[in-house]
Parts: structure tokens; C-alpha cells; sequence
């Protein structure tokens, strides 16, 4: 259970990609079934971060790229699935090493407390601070330094293999 009485997946169903609709459906804005650069577009557009506009564009081709098994434009939800529960081997976290970059809003390789608190603002989460710095320390993080890469995976319950 997430400190705000939502719950995440467990290890088990990470492991075996149970558990991801409710995130699928956060990213697929137009409800269509598939993840476009369109609904990833509208979903970053709520997060401040310094990248610029080709940077952003860069990083939503390379998100699609990344899932986009058929190779048909768009992520279905088995191939969103597969990249969340298998992550890539290749670059060790794939489209959630992207997902973590753009969190971390000032590119200092951790999600501070402010981070994360924007992104649960920004997805309809109802977080406190004390929320917060729970999240923080679930993901092996302090509330000054923040959290890693690894530790947003602790907090999501996601295992790289």
C-alpha cells in the first residue's frame, strides 16, 4: 500500500507484470488502448523539467522506440508490460531509466523530495510531506539526498533482472 492508501504492484506481480493497467492508463491519455508519443506528450507536459523541447522529443521517441515491439508507432499494453516487468537488459532500465530522468527535474541523478512530490501532484495523487519522505525511505533514500534510480524501482516495486 502506497502511503496514500493506493496500492502498487507487489514483487510478485512486478516479476510476473501483473499489476501495470493503472499505469498504462495514467500514460494512455486518449484512452485508446496504446501509448502514443501524443498521450506521452500530454503526460510530460504536466512535469517541469529542464530539457528542452528537442531533448523531450528525444527522450518520447526513445521511450516509444524502446517498447514498441511490433514496430507499429505505439505501445500496446503487453509490450508496456514486458519493458516494465523485464526492464532492458542492454541499458539496465529502458524506459524507466527515461521515466526517472524526466522525474529528476534537475538532473542530479537522484528525486529529491520536491520531484517527487510534483510528479504525485501532477498524477492525481494525494501526497503528503510525511508521504513523501516515507516513498524516500521505502526506496533506501534520505530525505537531503533523495532517491536513486534503484530506489524509485523499490518504491514501484519494479525488479531489474
Amino acid at each position: 500500500m502506497c502511503p496514500t492508501g493506493s496500492s502498487l504492484p507487489s514483487r510478485e506481480e512486478a516479476a510476473t507484470g501483473a499489476g501495470f493497467r493503472q499505469a498504462f492508463d495514467v500514460l494512455d491519455t486518449d484512452r485508446d488502448g496504446k501509448i502514443s508519443g501524443d498521450d506521452l506528450r500530454a503526460f510530460y507536459s504536466g512535469l517541469s523539467c529542464d530539457s528542452d523541447g528537442r531533448e523531450k522529443e528525444e527522450i518520447i521517441r526513445s521511450m516509444i522506440s524502446e517498447a514498441d515491439s511490433n514496430r507499429n508507432g505505439f505501445v500496446e499494453y503487453d509490450e508496456f508490460e514486458r519493458v516494465l516487468s523485464y526492464g532492458n537488459r542492454k541499458s539496465g532500465g529502458g524506459v524507466m531509466e527515461d521515466v526517472f530522468k524526466v522525474m529528476d527535474t534537475d538532473g542530479d541523478g537522484m528525486l529529491s523530495h520536491g520531484d517527487l512530490k510534483s510528479y504525485m501532484r501532477w498524477a492525481g495523487f494525494e501526497a503528503s510531506d510525511d508521504d513523501i519522505k516515507a516513498m524516500i525511505k521505502l526506496g533506501g533514500g534520505d530525505e537531503r539526498e533523495g532517491v536513486s534510480f534503484d530506489g524509485l524501482l523499490k518504491i514501484l516495486a519494479v525488479d531489474r533482472l
